[in-house]
């Protein structure tokens, strides 16, 4: 199945690659020329109060790998499938108030499943705050935010204060943080064009922003932006105690029109790290970890986007504490049959929700994606194609991905992901062989 989906989808790709028309640019440069000098003034005249957002339905179809550790982990107490199917409804729901110097913004995401195991359903506000906004060089914001640091597109290893991304699907929305911060920006003859600095401060309650780290510490943050020899840099920090201190910089810069390289360093001091055994013994490692992401963007005369990055994830695992980790679980499993104790069973899964629970929890990866634009002459219709390697234990994952905008407000997209690994690797493990899903998305 596997197979034949890669094979269908990497042909249609370079097809549609191959037959890019240069007419087709022409013919969208030209209604982007139109639209921008052909317009009434009154049409863009700003209401103070504005309602938007999306509602989204997305089915999903898993086949399932029973072989794998992580199946074992989190099907031994149900009924044992081939596959499984849920189905996703999702409502984003933002609204603002601007006037003159001062803005409220709201943003909640709702999100309802139903699969054949039960029905969930949450409601969170993901962004919520004031923003004022005295003079166009400063402004000051309370409330929940998502700041989005990091020039990455996969991964952002200087994103101290946000969320990470799923490298998987980057454009989801995250959650923000309760935070004070602000920006002030000067702009400049010469060389160095602008420099801005926004301050953050993040304060931690055991009710409070909990999920950012330890609680009762009030942490600061901070970065320095600066525009340089038309290269885009940041440099950033963050200390307080709910997370150890830590800080690194970020660049971008445009090589050509059509080129860009960007890249990002974070350093953790004394980072500590809870690593297990395959008998389930824990211990814990501290060292000083140093994450890095290089990476580039490409755009052909065919219109086609290729992003390629390379991330050094220095706080994650080795392949060897991953094969322990899968050891400790299979390990845990057989002796559920054997006695029907699953108390290690537990000690898996609280592990599998801590550090071994993260998106790619290993320390190498490459990532690729190629995304053709206009299709087959198809104005909005994209496919792209991505792959997530882990260098160390040589498995990865292929997503190919069909989107397309039929109409004004309303985004289709087809895409499935597809696990290849031995056992005990990162991909090899997944509960799910691969996972198709159909999104339908309305912008309203």
């Amino acid at each position: 199945m596997k197979r034949i989906i890669v094979f269908v989808f990497i042909l249609f790709f370079f097809l549609s690659s191959f037959l890019a028309a240069d007419e087709n640019d022409n013919q969208r440069d030209g209604d982007s020329a139109e639209e921008e000098y052909n317009f009434d003034l009154s049409e863009i005249e700003s209401d103070p109060f504005e309602l938007g957002g999306y509602l989204e339905l997305t089915p999903v179809y898993m086949g399932l790998n029973k072989d794998s550790s992580l199946y074992k982990l989190n099907f031994y107490d149900r009924e044992k499938r081939e596959n499984a199917y849920d189905c996703n409804l999702n409502l984003d729901l933002n609204a603002s108030y601007t006037k003159e110097w001062f803005k409220i913004y709201l943003d909640s995401y709702s999100k309802f499943q139903s699969s054949p195991y039960g029905g969930t359903g949450k409601i969170n506000l993901y962004e919520g705050y004031l923003l004022l906004n005295p003079e166009p060089s400063l402004n000051v914001l309370f409330g929940k935010k998502t700041l989005k640091w990091g020039k990455g597109y996969a991964w952002n290893p200087v994103s101290f204060i946000d969320r990470p991304k799923d490298p998987e699907d980057p454009q989801l929305p995250l959650e923000g943080y309760y935070m004070v911060t602000g920006n002030f920006t000067k702009s400049f003859e010469g060389d160095l064009k602008t420099i801005s600095f926004s301050p953050v401060i993040v304060p931690v309650y055991e009710d409070f922003n909990k999920q950012f780290g330890t609680a009762d510490h009030i942490n600061v943050a901070g970065k320095l932006y600066f525009l340089l020899y038309d290269t885009d840099i940041d440099l950033m920090f963050l200390a307080g105690g709910s997370k150890s201190f830590q800080y690194g910089f970020d660049f971008s810069k445009n090589l050509s029109a059509n080129f860009e390289i960007h890249g990002e360093y974070a350093h953790i001091n004394d980072y500590t790290k809870n690593v297990t055994d395959s008998s389930g013994n824990l211990y814990k490692e501290s060292y000083d970890g140093n994450n890095y992401l290089l990476g580039l963007r490409y755009l052909t005369e065919s219109n086609t986007t290729f992003i390629f990055e390379y991330y050094r994830n220095d706080t994650g695992f080795n392949s060897y504490e991953m094969d322990d980790y899968y050891s400790f679980i299979d390990n845990s499993f057989d002796e559920y049959l054997l006695t029907g104790n699953n108390n290690s069973l537990l000690e898996c899964r609280t592990l599998q929700q801590g550090p071994y629970g993260k998106i790619n929890p290993g320390k190498n990866y490459l990532y690729l994606r190629a995304i053709q634009q206009d299709a087959f002459d198809i104005v909005y219709f994209n496919p792209s194609f991505t792959t997530i390697y882990n260098m160390d234990d040589k498995s990865f994952t292929l997503t190919p991905e069909l989107l397309y905008n039929p109409v004004t407000n309303l985004e289709l997209r087809l895409r499935s992901v597809l696990n290849f690994g031995g056992k005990y690797s990162e991909f090899g493990e997944k509960p799910a062989d691969y996972r198709i899903e159909f999104r339908m998305r309305y912008y309203f």
